[in-house]
């Protein structure tokens, strides 16, 4: 009887296939197994003691009211200020919407945008929230398939024979969450034309790896002219700032619909974590570069690292060098066919992912992120625990049998 009380939008929602790794593999730790985890988006640094101190004397204040809804107002122009001063996009305050997380602040977004039926283009490999978050909005996903020919990148033709009346939002995450792809002024430059012509449509622009590029520079969507008034970013503080727990995320965007946001989250959520908030506020007005720049050079060796390792031992992988984020997104199809030595069979991502797990390496399975061919990995963890992790991921591949 319970179970037929439970809505169809949440009952026929999927876990977010990530964070049932991740229980897995601390489920399995507690009957003692010993599993390297290259799972989770989550660095391995601690916050920056400069927002440890900011968050402390937050605290210290001892006065925590309830913040406005849509965050404190200093912060709201720091990060309009940062946006303004980093990438030329003349934003005040009153674009600005705090959130609990980017995540919140992406579904404050779709909220805002969609009516039931209209379609989304999302392209696949996508972040494992992104369908979830468009069926709760009551849109339908139009998906935009990729591959290593493009770097996952939608090419103009794509986008353009995507596109109908119908279509009222354009996702777009860069760096990219698998694959670390990252997307040029040029290339968001031709996007930009294409939705030239189709004025309904907006750009949702997932932007929380922005500070975590190894080559170039980060080009927001809002960057191209025709697009400026129809972008809406969202970042946060999880990536860059090393603090995933603290739930801060934001978004930026023309005033209609940061204002539709704010209304939404105050019959929510309402404001986010003040002392998050303080904190987040120390680091965007600190020098930011230096702030992160440990952080950024210990990915980038990481990267290197992983890259010339797969490159020599697994180049049926097909591996490359990602440009941003902390992922790489490795085609394993060269497996399929083969046989683990207990004579299972190997068929799709989901049995490489599970094959790894019981020989002490885990990683996510690319059927979260749309694709049965590949696996993600994540470097966002220690020197030690990658190293260790390639060499039982070169095991476990070396033993399976044609």
């Amino acid at each position: 009887m319970i179970a037929q009380a439970i809505s169809r939008r949440i009952a026929r929602l999927h876990e977010a296939q990530t964070l049932g790794m991740a229980q897995r593999v601390r489920d399995l730790r507690a009957q003692g197994k010993d599993i390297v985890s290259l799972l989770l988006g989550e660095p391995d640094f601690p916050v920056p003691p400069l927002l440890q101190e900011a968050a402390i004397q937050a605290i210290r204040e001892g006065h925590a009211p309830y913040p406005p809804v849509a965050g404190l107002p200093p912060l709201r122009e720091t990060i309009a200020h940062y946006y303004h001063r980093t990438y030329g996009l003349p934003y005040t305050a009153a674009h600005v919407v705090v959130s609990n997380g980017s995540k919140q602040a992406i579904f404050n977004a779709l909220l805002s945008l969609i009516e039931p039926g209209e379609e989304v283009l999302v392209p696949v490999p996508y972040w494992v929230s992104y369908l979830p978050l468009i069926q709760l909005a009551e849109g339908r996903p139009v998906l935009l398939r990729t591959d290593h020919t493009t770097d996952y990148k939608i090419t103009p033709d794509q986008l353009e024979a995507a596109l109908t009346p119908k279509s009222r939002v354009l996702i777009l995450c860069s760096p990219s969450n698998p694959t670390g792809s990252t997307y040029t002024a040029t290339e968001l430059a031709a996007l930009g034309e294409v939705l030239e012509r189709h004025p309904q449509v907006w750009v949702l622009s997932d932007e929380i790896y922005e500070l975590l590029r190894y080559e170039g520079q980060h080009v927001s969507p809002a960057q191209v002219p025709s697009l400026y008034e129809r972008t809406v970013i969202c970042n946060g503080f999880s990536k860059a700032f090393a603090m995933p727990g603290w739930r801060l995320g934001y978004l930026i965007a023309p005033k209609p619909i940061a204002e539709a946001a704010t209304k939404v989250q105050g019959q929510t959520t309402a404001g986010a974590n003040i002392i998050a908030q303080k904190a987040a506020l120390a680091g965007l007005q600190s020098d930011l570069q230096t702030l992160i720049a440990p952080m950024v050079q210990a990915f980038r060796e990481r990267r290197d690292l992983i890259y010339a390792y797969l490159s020599q031992h697994h180049p049926e992988l097909r591996p490359y060098r990602p440009a941003g984020a902390f992922y790489f997104f490795l085609d394993v199809s060269a497996y399929f066919g083969r046989k683990t030595p207990a004579d299972s069979p190997i068929t799709s991502a989901d049995d490489i992912t599970e094959y790894l797990l019981q020989n002490g390496v885990a990683v996510v399975s690319g059927t979260g992120f749309g694709s049965e061919r590949h696996i993600r990995i994540s470097y966002a963890v220690a020197l030690t625990a990658i190293q260790e992790g390639l060499h039982r991921m070169t095991q476990a591949l070396r033993a399976l049998a044609l």
